[in-house]
């Protein structure tokens, strides 16, 4: 498969180390956000696109590229709460090929669902107060991480006592779900889920150790994509 790069920071960069490994080949890769460089004419040659660039382009990035009918795979985060239904109108109206993913990693889609099993066992447990902590390198630009809002509405959507997910010292109450997120040296991402009580404590943790489990996804998701139609998600690709 022909590939091309929008975003070619820390993410990208792997991603093109990986690639020919898997048998796919990088026919171009920019290292702007600039969305006019999805005109650039070595584009044509790209079968798919994968998108890894800023929360304040990513969705001009993906309505360009389904508008000019390339396949796109998605892994910036911090936007795409905002814009979805917009974005999957486009992926409707044009019959579009779009993945979505706030984290590639096949071992944090695996915490996903164990987060969403616990959230279950936990509702009847009102004594104990749920948060989300996150780590992630200084070069992250959004807070909190797109994988930690994922996994505060998975607990929204799987214990009823949770309406809404809150920064630390806002105002609140039991009804939501704090995220704390630290920006520290190169950590690749850390994500935390806590259920505390007055007399113990519940954490179930995911830690990366480097990029490449999300660099292998976001090939995977590609993979899967290429021929496809519609919108299409990490559990379409587990199932």
């Amino acid at each position: 498969m022909k590939i091309a790069l929008l975003g070619y920071g820390k993410m990208g960069k792997t991603i093109a180390e990986l690639a020919p490994p898997m048998g796919h080949e990088i026919v171009f890769h920019s290292s702007l956000d600039e969305s006019k460089r999805i005109q650039n004419k070595e584009l044509n040659e790209a079968d798919l696109v994968i998108e890894f660039t800023s929360p304040a382009s990513a969705c001009q990035n993906v309505m360009q590229c389904l508008e000019a009918g390339y396949p796109i795979v998605s892994g910036t985060t911090g936007w795409f709460h905002q814009y979805k239904n917009e974005i999957l109108k486009k992926v409707t109206d044009l019959d579009g090929s779009f993945f979505y993913a706030s984290n590639f990693s096949i071992g944090v889609n695996i915490f996903f669902e164990l987060n969403k099993k616990l959230a279950q066992l936990m509702e009847s447990k009102p004594d104990y107060q749920c948060s989300i902590h996150e780590i992630h390198h200084v070069h992250k630009k959004d807070a909190p991480s797109g994988t930690a809002i994922s996994l505060a509405d998975q607990i929204i959507g799987n214990h009823s006592l949770y309406d809404q997910w809150t920064l630390p010292n806002q105002d609140t109450n039991n009804l939501a779900i704090t995220i704390q997120s630290e920006r520290i040296d190169e950590v690749p991402g850390t994500h935390s889920v806590f259920y505390r009580s007055n007399i113990d404590e519940i954490e179930i943790k995911h830690s990366a150790y480097n990029r490449n489990g999300f660099a292998q996804g976001a090939l995977v998701a590609a993979s899967f994509l290429l021929g496809k139609k519609g919108f299409w998600e990490m559990k379409d690709l587990l199932q």
